[in-house]
C-alpha cells in the first residue's frame, strides 16, 4: 500500500509551528534588544576552490555561482536531478531520454544531446572532491553531506581540462573534523516518501579523524503502472555510505582517504501521447490493414486504438500497463588526497582516484504512445534495455603556492577509463486482432540471457596532460593571470555486434591539443572587483554506439571572451555579480536519431553524430543579486540571458544529405531564479529560530533534440521550506530542527522534454506515425523531517 502524508496534516503542522513561534518571538525580541544581541552583519563571505586553492568568491576573476549545505537543505536537493528547477540559471540538468538513470548537464549553452554511450563525453565536467566522472551514468546518485556545489561557468581548459567546454560542477564533501559530533535526520512525505541520514565525526587519535556518512531516499512512482506487480514512473530508491579519514601526523602534512559505494534503483518518467497524427496522413481501416495482408496500405497510417488516451495534460496513471522494474544503478570510488607544505609559498599534492559504475537500464515508459503503431496481432511497448560498465583511474599531481607577488598552480594528470555496454529493444505487449485489448509477452524474451542484441560496443580511453597557471599583481590592485594546459588523448573502442550477429567496426581518435587562458583583473575599488578573460576549451571525439557502423567523429573546441565584475556594498548587505560573454564553438557534436522500424518489428534507435561545419554562436549575460538588509532577512535574484545560433548541416540519415537546422537543447533563452529568507529568534538565550524558505524558479521555452524544431514548454517552479531550528534537546549541545518541505508548491506542470519523432514516417515506413510525445515535470511534492544535531 502507498504510504503518503495529507496536505491537510501538513497544513496543520505548519500553522502549529507559526503558532508557537508567534508567542516566543514578542519576549525574544525584548530580551534580545536589552542585551544588543541584534547586529546587522551583512553577507558572509563564500570559499570557492575553482583556481585548485581556496579563495573568496568575490576575489576569484571566474563566473561561479556556489550553493551551500544550507541552501541545499533548504531546497531539499537530494540529488543532482532536484538541481534541474533551475535554481542556478545557467546550469541545466535534464535526464537523458526520461530515465533518471543518467542525466545530462549543461552550462552556458554546451549541453550533449547524448552522452549516455561509452565512447561519448560530456561538454560540462562533473567532478566530486575534485575528482572527475567520466559517465553520465551514476550522477543521479543521493547525495552526501555535501559543504557546496561549485558551479564554474565558462570553458575550463587550463585547470580542469578535456570536457570543460562550458564549465565545471564540482560537488564538495565535508571532511572529518577530528571533534565528536554529526546529525541523524529522518523524513516522510507523499508518494509513499521517505529518507534517512547519518553524519558522525569521531574523535581525533594519534593525528586520525574519520567520519562516516549514510543516506536512504526513496520515492513511489508519480505515474502509477496499470500491470500488476510492475513499478511505475518516476520511481526512486536511493542509498549509499561513505567513509573519510584524515591523517594529520605533523602540521604541514594531512592526507585525506575516502570510499564511496551507492546505489540508485529507480525508473524513467512517463512518456504520452500529446497529439495524434498532426500532419493529418490518411488513416486506414482496421479492414483495410487485414485485407492488405496485415500489412499498412501504401500511403495510409495506423489507425490509434482506443485504448490509447491522448492528452496534453499530465497523467497520473497510464492508460496500458506494460511489464517495467527498476533500473540499477551501482557506483564505488575510492580516492587519497595527499598535501604535503614543503616550505613557506610551496604545497606538493598528489590526488588518486579510481571509480567504477555499473548501470542496468530497463526503460518501457513508452508503452503505445511510441513506434511501433497497431498492427492486428502485433507486438508493442519497446523495453529500452542495456548493461553499462565503466570503471577508471585517475593521477594528478601538483604544486600549488607563491612567491613575492606570484601565485602558480602546476600539475601534471593522467587519466584511463575503460568502458561497454550492450543493449537489446525488445516489445513486450501484443495487441489483439482488433486493438481493444493485448497481452504480455514472454518475459523470458526481455531476461539478459535471451537478449536478441541491438548493439554491443567497447571504448577505451587515455588522456595525459600537463598544466600551468601563474597570477602576478604588478601593483595592489592589479592581477595578470596566464596559463595553459597541454593534452593528448588517445580513444579506441569497436562496435562488436549488431542486429545480434557478430560485427567489427573500429574507431581511434588522438588528438593534442594546448588550451591557453588569460585574465586581467583589477580591485577597482573597496568591493569592487572587474575583470577581463580570455579562455579555450574542447570535448574530445569519439563515437556513436547508435550508428549501425560505429560512425566516428571529432574533437570540438571553444573559444570564449568574457567580462565580469563582482562587487559589495552598503556595507556588505548587497552583492551584485555580472558577466557577459561570447562563445564561438567549432566543430560543434550535434546528434541525428530516428526511430525505426525493424524487419522483425521491434525497433532500432540509430543516431549518427557530426561535426557541424563553420561556427556555432553562443552569447550571453549573467546577474547574480544577494540582499541581507538584516540578520533576520535575505533575498537572492539570479537571471542568465542565452543567445545562440547553429549552421545549417548535412543530415547524413538523408539521401542526398540535405542541409537541416540544428538546435541547441535545453538552454532556454531566459532563465531567472529568486528566493527570499526570513529567520525569526525566538530565544535570546538559544539558536532557537523560525525559519521560512521560498525560491521561484522560471525558464522559458527550449528545444530537446539536437535536430527535432519542437520546443519544450516554459516553466514556473516554486520550492518552500519553514523550520522550527535549534531547539534545544540538552545542556550537552544536542538540537532538534523539525521542518515541513515542498517542491514545486503549486503543482505546477509543463513538458521538459518533447519529440516530433513520430510525426512522419521514416524511409517510407508509416508504422512509425503516432504523433509528438512527451515527458512532464514531476507533480508536487511535500513532507515532513527532523534533524538531531549533536
Amino acid at each position: 500500500m502507498t504510504r503518503s502524508v495529507s496536505r491537510t496534516s501538513v497544513s496543520l503542522g505548519a500553522l502549529a509551528l507559526l503558532q508557537v513561534a508567534t508567542a516566543a518571538h514578542a519576549s525574544a525580541v525584548e530580551e534580545a534588544a536589552a542585551e544588543g544581541a541584534i547586529d546587522n552583519t551583512g553577507l558572509t563571505e563564500i570559499v570557492v576552490t575553482a583556481t585548485k586553492r581556496e579563495t573568496n568568491l568575490q576575489q576569484t576573476p571566474i563566473a561561479i555561482a556556489v550553493m551551500d549545505d544550507e541552501m541545499i537543505k533548504k531546497r531539499h536537493v537530494q540529488s543532482l536531478l532536484d538541481l534541474a528547477d533551475g535554481g542556478v540559471p545557467s546550469l541545466r540538468i535534464a535526464t537523458y531520454e526520461s530515465r533518471q538513470s543518467a542525466l545530462t548537464v549543461g552550462i552556458r549553452g554546451i549541453v550533449p544531446g547524448d552522452a549516455n554511450q561509452p565512447a561519448r563525453e560530456q561538454g560540462v565536467g562533473v567532478y566530486i572532491d575534485g575528482i572527475y566522472l567520466g559517465r553520465q551514468h551514476g550522477l543521479n546518485a543521493a547525495l552526501f553531506d555535501v559543504e557546496r556545489i561549485e558551479v564554474l561557468k565558462g570553458p575550463q581548459g587550463t585547470l580542469f581540462g578535456r570536457n570543460t567546454e562550458g564549465g565545471a560542477l564540482n560537488v564538495v564533501s565535508k571532511a572529518p573534523t577530528g571533534e565528536f559530533g554529526g546529525r541523524v535526520a529522518a523524513g516522510v512525505g507523499n508518494f509513499g516518501s521517505y529518507s534517512g541520514a547519518l553524519h558522525v565525526n569521531l574523535p581525533e587519535f594519534a593525528g586520525l579523524s574519520f567520519k562516516l556518512d549514510g543516506v536512504v531516499d526513496h520515492q513511489d512512482a508519480t505515474t502509477r503502472n496499470p500491470l500488476q506487480g510492475q513499478l511505475g514512473w518516476n520511481y526512486h530508491h536511493r542509498y549509499g555510505g561513505r567513509v573519510a579519514a584524515r591523517w594529520k601526523p605533523a602540521d604541514n602534512f594531512t592526507a585525506d582517504l575516502a570510499f564511496d559505494i551507492s546505489q540508485d534503483d529507480n525508473t524513467p518518467f512517463y512518456s504520452q501521447l500529446i497529439n495524434y497524427n498532426p500532419n493529418n496522413y490518411p488513416v486506414a481501416t482496421l479492414a483495410e490493414i487485414v485485407a492488405n495482408g496485415n500489412r499498412l496500405p501504401s500511403g495510409k497510417i495506423a489507425p490509434l486504438p482506443g485504448l490509447v488516451t491522448v492528452t496534453a495534460d499530465r497523467v497520473d496513471s497510464a492508460d496500458i500497463g506494460v511489464p517495467q522494474q527498476a533500473s540499477v544503478d551501482k557506483a564505488k570510488g575510492f580516492s587519497a588526497n595527499l598535501r604535503w607544505k614543503v616550505a613557506d609559498g610551496i604545497e606538493l599534492r598528489s590526488l588518486t582516484a579510481w571509480r567504477t559504475v555499473k548501470a542496468d537500464q530497463w526503460d518501457n515508459s513508452g508503452g503505445a504512445h511510441r513506434s511501433p503503431a497497431f498492427l492486428p496481432n502485433g507486438n508493442f511497448a519497446r523495453y529500452s534495455l542495456s548493461v553499462l560498465d565503466q570503471n577508471q583511474f585517475s593521477q594528478e599531481l601538483q604544486a600549488v603556492g607563491g612567491f613575492g607577488n606570484v601565485d602558480y598552480v602546476f600539475g601534471l594528470y593522467y587519466y584511463n577509463e575503460n568502458a561497454g555496454e550492450v543493449a537489446a529493444t525488445p516489445n513486450t505487449n501484443k495487441w489483439n486482432a482488433t486493438g481493444t485489448g493485448y497481452t504480455i509477452n514472454d518475459a523470458n524474451t526481455w531476461q539478459s540471457a535471451n537478449w536478441s542484441i541491438s548493439r554491443a560496443t567497447r571504448a577505451n580511453s587515455k588522456s595525459y596532460a600537463a598544466y600551468g597557471q601563474m597570477t602576478w599583481t604588478p601593483v595592489e590592485r592589479v592581477h595578470l593571470t596566464a596559463g595553459g594546459r597541454f593534452t593528448r588523448d588517445e580513444k579506441d573502442g569497436a562496435l562488436y555486434k549488431l542486429n545480434n550477429a557478430a560485427s567489427n567496426f573500429p574507431f581511434v581518435f588522438k588528438d593534442n591539443r594546448f588550451d591557453p587562458l588569460v585574465i586581467a583583473a583589477w580591485d577597482a575599488a573597496d568591493g569592487v572587483n572587474l575583470y577581463a578573460k580570455y579562455a579555450t576549451g574542447y570535448r574530445a571525439g569519439g563515437a556513436s554506439s547508435r550508428s549501425v557502423n560505429f560512425r566516428s567523429f571529432g574533437a570540438e573546441s571553444v573559444q570564449s571572451y568574457e567580462v565580469g565584475a563582482k562587487t559589495e556594498f552598503l556595507d556588505r548587505k548587497v552583492r551584485l555579480n555580472l558577466a557577459g560573454y561570447v562563445m564561438d564553438r567549432k566543430d560543434s557534436q550535434f546528434d541525428f536519431d530516428y526511430y525505426i522500424v525493424q524487419s522483425n518489428g521491434t525497433v532500432r534507435h540509430t543516431l549518427e553524430t557530426v561535426n557541424a561545419a563553420g561556427k556555432t554562436k553562443i552569447r550571453g549575460m549573467e546577474a547574480d543579486l544577494t540582499v541581507r538588509p538584516t540578520d533576520e532577512l535575505s533575498m537572492g535574484l539570479s537571471y542568465a540571458y542565452t543567445w545562440w545560433k547553429v549552421p545549417p548541416t548535412p543530415n547524413p540519415l538523408v539521401a542526398g544529405n540535405p542541409l537541416q537546422p540544428l538546435f541547441i537543447v535545453y538552454t532556454p533563452a531566459h532563465a531567472l531564479s529568486g528566493s527570499i529568507d526570513y529567520e525569526l529568534p525566538l530565544s535570546a538565550s538559544s539558536d532557537m529560530a523560525l525559519k521560512l524558505h521560498l525560491d521561484g524558479n522560471y525558464s522559458s521555452r527550449a528545444y530537446t533534440f539536437d535536430n527535432e524544431p519542437v520546443q519544450a514548454q516554459p516553466s514556473f517552479l516554486v520550492n518552500a521550506r519553514l523550520s522550527l531550528a535549534d531547539i534545544p534537546m540538552s545542556d550537552a549541545g544536542q538540537k532538534l530542527t523539525v521542518s515541513l518541505w515542498s517542491r514545486n508548491l503549486f503543482n505546477e506542470q509543463h513538458i521538459y522534454r518533447r519529440s516530433n519523432a513520430n510525426r512522419d514516417p521514416i524511409d517510407g515506413n508509416y508504422l512509425t506515425v503516432l504523433g509528438d510525445y512527451a515527458n512532464y515535470n514531476a507533480p508536487r511534492t511535500f513532507g515532513v523531517e527532523a534533524t538531531i544535531n549533536f
